[in-house]
C-alpha cells in the first residue's frame, strides 16, 4: 500500500519539462511459471528502474515519448505518490524530471523485465558482459 500525500479528484497537468506518470509496479512480481515473489525493497534483487506510464508532459518537453506511452525512469528518480480519483479509476500519479527517463516504448513492457535483474541462482546476471566486447 502506497502512502499518498495528497488525494485529488479531477485531473493534473505537469509543468515545465516535467513528467507526470503512472501505473508504477513497486510490489510484488509474478514469474512466466506463475510464481509469486513478494516485494524485497530492494533487499535481496537490488535497487533498478522502473517503467511508468506517461499521464501528462510539460510544455516544454520536446521529447519524442507521448502521453500513453511507456517511461524507464532511472531508480529513485520519482515523487511520492498523489492519488487521482477518477470516474473510471483511481490513479497513482508521480512526477518525474525529464532527464531522469533512460528509454521509452509505444507499448507497455513486459510485466516481470526489471534491468539489472538476476536469474533465480541469484548468481549470474541477466545479461552477459562478453557478449558487448569486440573480439
Amino acid at each position: 500500500m502506497s502512502i499518498h500525500y495528497k488525494k485529488f479528484k479531477g485531473s493534473l497537468t505537469a509543468i515545465g519539462n516535467r513528467v507526470l506518470v503512472t501505473h508504477m509496479d513497486f510490489g510484488e512480481q509474478r514469474t512466466a511459471g506463475g510464481l509469486i515473489i513478494s516485494s524485497d525493497d530492494g533487499q535481496t534483487r537490488g535497487i533498478y528502474p522502473r517503467w511508468g506510464k506517461v499521464y501528462d508532459k510539460g510544455p516544454k518537453n520536446d521529447d519524442p515519448y507521448e502521453i500513453g506511452h511507456w517511461v524507464l525512469i532511472e531508480h529513485g528518480r520519482w515523487t511520492r505518490s498523489v492519488l487521482l480519483e477518477q470516474e473510471e479509476e483511481d490513479l497513482e500519479v508521480r512526477m518525474v524530471e525529464a532527464e531522469s527517463i533512460l528509454a521509452w516504448s509505444n507499448e507497455q513492457p513486459e510485466t516481470g523485465l526489471r534491468i539489472g535483474a538476476e536469474f533465480s541462482d541469484g548468481e549470474h546476471a541477466t545479461i552477459d558482459p562478453s557478449k558487448f566486447v569486440n573480439v
